[in-house]
């Protein structure tokens, strides 16, 4: 990508202000879609009693897409407009959203969300890059970067709250009806606020390039979620070795031609690459424990989905005040300083539910979260403004798309990771009554919320046994999970103490 052009200046406090509101609408849209999702699983998988397998891919084959189209869909924005075809990918978005709430299966609820991960991947390119180039002051910028990530929060809080009201009263596909409210604004406002801006001398289109990304994602994301389920399997050696090699022939590729689709030599960047992995891990911790937190608080708690988003609530308003607060708290300490203890912070909460959520207290759960939350939106903060203020403004378009390539694909290692590791501890823990049919083994024996399903239809002793034995599995790969998010937290605290220190 080359140099980012507005068409229409923005010059005006007010109006860049206001071009800002509008940018925050997709990213408000894209995590509110997330975070109700995972709030939808337990009516989910009684609806449509996916396999553990499905279940994940409901989840993950979204931003799974979204990551890897991320890159093709700014270098394509550079072509056609950046507004032109956020304006296209709202409209996309509205109408599969819309039939995915009344899909009959898990197997075309996941190709609904797949479409929907293609056009949210047109939605979000535009945001960080305009951004950039709207607010040129450095102090300014910050403030508006926070306010976008403040976004991600935002939506975070939103959907468990009015996603739980709609799951209490309505089906469980309602809630991909929460994107129509946000959308309808954004495709009335944006021809009017957001300036267009374009690419006038864009690279050509570059379709080995966007193949190579796709085979890189899926391939190392399946092989995972296969080695939780099946082991060591001949299919999940060839596939992470297919996504290796079309990891390194993509960044080959990159680097030999005269208009790289990515220009991947930003990676040289230290305050560039520490960010990015700083970025990735934070959502990775987020996201991770949002899928556990989700189905233990009704699950195993037994709380409804609107108790169990108040008991989130607290942690992602910390979120969005963090996220705020931090740009007061590097006027006065190095921004590197401040990211590393927004890492640290995530730690800390992951050793919270390491030492307290194995005895399934909700209150050491929400009281992780809250820290994990405060140290999130610390560090997506600090994360996204060195990354855009590392790279010249002219790479500003890339920079922003590798950013939300790193969030995206966080979100989907956080799932695919902590989730696969949650499924095979269930698997290995789960204990089935006798009498059981084929398909109640399967159901129950997958998930958790197959057997809470199953348990229904069991008499009261054999139904109770089942769930109890369920739930003490599901709860059993908290050790692990924890103890992965707390390694993690911690050496991307390390790795940003010494990236960014201080140079002779």
């Amino acid at each position: 990508m080359s140099t980012h052009v507005p068409t229409t200046a923005v010059t005006t406090a007010r109006s860049r202000w206001a071009a800002l509101v509008v940018l925050v609408l997709p990213v408000l849209l894209i995590s509110v879609d997330n975070t109700v999702l995972s709030f939808a699983l337990p009516a989910l998988s009684t609806a449509l009693q996916p396999s553990g397998a499905q279940l994940l891919w409901i989840v993950d084959i979204y931003p799974l897409l979204l990551a890897g189209l991320l890159v093709p869909m700014g270098s394509l924005g550079d072509r056609l407009g950046r507004r032109r075809l956020l304006l296209i990918g709202a409209a996309g978005f509205a109408l599969v959203s819309a039939v995915a709430a009344f899909a009959p299966s898990a197997g075309v609820l996941i190709a609904l969300r797949a479409g929907m991960g293609v056009f949210g991947a047109m939605l979000m390119p535009a945001t960080l890059s305009l951004i950039r180039n709207i607010f040129t002051d450095a102090e300014e910028r910050r403030l508006a970067i926070a306010i976008w990530a403040a976004g991600f929060s935002g939506g975070s809080a939103l959907g468990p709250i009015i996603g739980g009201l709609l799951l209490e009263h309505f089906w469980w596909g309602s809630v991909f009806l929460l994107a129509l409210p946000m959308l309808v604004p954004l495709l009335v406002l944006a021809p009017r606020l957001v300036p267009e801006s374009r690419d006038p001398r864009p690279g050509p289109v570059d379709p080995a390039s966007i193949v190579l990304v796709m085979a890189t994602m899926i391939p190392l994301v399946w092989a995972i979620k296969t080695f939780a389920h099946d082991g060591v399997t001949v299919g999940v050696v060839l596939a992470a070795g297919l996504g290796l090699l079309s990891g390194l022939a993509f960044v080959r590729r990159q680097l030999v031609r005269r208009d790289p689709m990515l220009d991947v030599r930003l990676f040289a960047v230290p305050a560039f690459s520490a960010s990015i992995a700083a970025n990735l891990l934070s959502v990775f911790s987020l996201v991770g424990f949002l899928y556990f937190v989700a189905q233990h608080l009704q699950l195993v708690s037994g709380r409804s989905p609107v108790q169990a988003g108040l008991l989130l609530l607290p942690g992602l308003v910390l979120t969005v005040l963090m996220g705020l607060l931090v740009v007061r708290l590097v006027r006065r300490v190095r921004p590197a300083h401040a990211m590393a203890v927004g890492l640290v912070l995530n730690a800390v909460g992951y050793a919270v539910i390491l030492t307290g959520g194995r005895a399934g207290s909700d209150a050491a759960l929400v009281a992780a979260f809250m820290i994990l939350g405060a140290g999130v939106g610390m560090a997506e903060t600090i994360s996204n403004d060195l990354i855009l203020s590392a790279v010249p403004a002219q790479k500003a378009g890339a920079a922003s798309a590798i950013s939300e390539t790193a969030y995206e694909t966080g979100a989907v290692l956080g799932t695919a990771v902590l989730g696969s590791i949650l499924n095979a501890a269930y698997r290995a823990h789960v204990e089935l009554p006798e009498g059981l049919t084929a398909a109640q083994s399967a159901a129950a024996g997958e998930t958790l919320g197959g057997a809470t399903s199953v348990a229904a239809q069991l008499p009261a002793g054999v139904g109770e046994a089942l769930l109890d034995s369920a739930r003490h599995a599901f709860d059993s790969g908290v050790t692990i999970t924890a103890s992965v998010g707390l390694v993690l937290m911690l050496a991307a605290a390390g790795i940003v103490l010494l990236t960014l220190r201080p140079r002779a």
